[in-house]
């Protein structure tokens, strides 16, 4: 399965693999993903302990599948598998906010840490 996603990250500096993305989406929590036959062309992920909290880490469309309404029903049918739970985290840059916002999410504010020299998640 790792042969069906590729080109995602678009534009980041040392993105994932396929094989790293697959394990990524295999230890995730909840996945949605969207397929044009057997290729993936867009994914949403989520982190979770099952009981109050989730984060939701990754968005991804294929680009030539953007502005097509994935990314909004990737992110309906996983927000849909968490309404169990008391709070839904995303962190994003502030050009996204607005996609979110139309989606029931709220700003909030909020701290990170990034080690990019681990973005691949290689070892």
């Amino acid at each position: 399965m790792p042969e069906q996603l590729t080109g995602f990250f678009v534009g980041w500096p040392n993105p994932p693999s396929p094989e790293t993305l697959l394990r990524l989406l295999q230890s995730s929590y909840r996945v949605s993903l969207a397929c044009d036959g057997q290729k993936v062309v867009g994914f949403a992920n989520a982190i979770s302990d099952g009981v109050l909290s989730a984060y939701i880490p990754l968005l991804e469309v294929l680009p030539d599948y953007q502005g097509r309404g994935v990314g909004s029903e990737l992110m309906r049918r996983l927000l849909a598998e968490l309404d169990h739970l008391y709070m839904v985290d995303v962190m994003c840059d502030d050009e996204v906010a607005p996609f979110y916002e139309r989606l029931g999410l709220r700003r909030a504010g909020g701290l990170i840490q990034r080690n990019y020299a681990r973005q691949s998640g290689q070892e």
